[in-house]
C-alpha cells in the first residue's frame, strides 16, 4: 500500500493525531480530504472565488495550527465539523469585513462621475479626506490607510506596534473620529460657499 493509499484510509481523527505528532503528510490528507467542500461552503457564503480562497486558505491555516499545538481541536471531535464552523465563522467575518469597507469607502474613495464639475468635487472630497486624516493621531490614521488597503488586523497590528486583540476597537475609535473630523471640515466648508 503506497502513502496516498494508506492516508486516505485513515480516518480524520487518526490523521489529526498524526498531525498533533508533526506529520505533513497527514495535514495534506485533511487538506485534500476537505478543501473542496470548505471552499465551496465559503463560495456560496461570501459570492466571491478569490475571498472564497482566502478565506479557505485561512480555515487550513488554523488547522496547521492546531498541528502545532496552537489551537485546541478535541481528538474526538468531527474534524470535518470543526473545519465547517471555522468556515462559517471566517465567512461571516469575511462579510462583515467587506459591508465595513464598503460604508469606509464612501467617504475614502468617491465613486467615479462624469465631467468637469465632478472631476472638482472630487477632487475637493480628496482634499477634505486628507485633511481629517491629517487631524487625526498618527497611529489612527495609519490604521484607517492600512484598513483601507486591506491589510490583515494581524499586519495592522505589526505595523503598529499594538496588540492583535485591540486592532478591532482601535479601527473603530479611528472611524469614529475620522468621521467627527470629516464632518467638521465638510461643514466648514459648506460655510465659505
Amino acid at each position: 500500500m503506497d502513502v496516498d493509499t494508506e492516508m486516505m484510509a485513515l480516518s480524520d481523527s487518526l490523521l489529526l493525531q498524526r498531525l498533533t505528532r508533526g506529520d505533513a503528510a497527514s495535514f495534506d490528507a485533511l487538506f485534500y480530504r476537505h478543501y473542496d467542500r470548505v471552499y465551496g461552503l465559503l463560495f456560496r457564503l461570501v459570492g466571491n472565488r478569490a475571498e472564497a480562497e482566502d478565506v479557505a486558505q485561512e480555515v487550513f491555516l488554523k488547522l496547521h495550527d492546531h498541528g502545532r499545538g496552537r489551537r485546541a481541536i478535541g481528538q474526538d471531535e468531527n474534524v470535518g465539523g470543526w473545519l465547517y464552523r471555522v468556515a462559517m465563522n471566517l465567512g461571516y467575518n469575511a462579510l462583515r469585513d467587506r459591508a465595513r469597507r464598503e460604508a469606509r469607502n464612501v467617504h475614502l474613495v468617491p465613486e467615479a462621475e462624469a465631467g468637469i464639475e465632478s472631476q472638482a468635487d472630487r477632487r475637493a472630497e480628496r482634499a477634505l479626506v486628507r485633511a481629517a486624516l491629517a487631524r487625526l493621531p498618527e497611529r489612527q490614521a495609519l490604521l484607517l490607510l492600512l484598513r483601507q488597503m486591506n491589510f490583515s488586523y494581524a499586519e495592522c497590528a505589526a505595523i503598529c506596534e499594538v496588540a492583535p486583540g485591540s486592532v478591532g476597537t482601535l479601527l473603530a475609535r479611528a472611524a469614529a473620529a475620522f468621521r467627527r473630523e470629516y464632518l467638521a471640515l465638510a461643514g466648514q466648508e459648506e460655510e465659505r460657499t
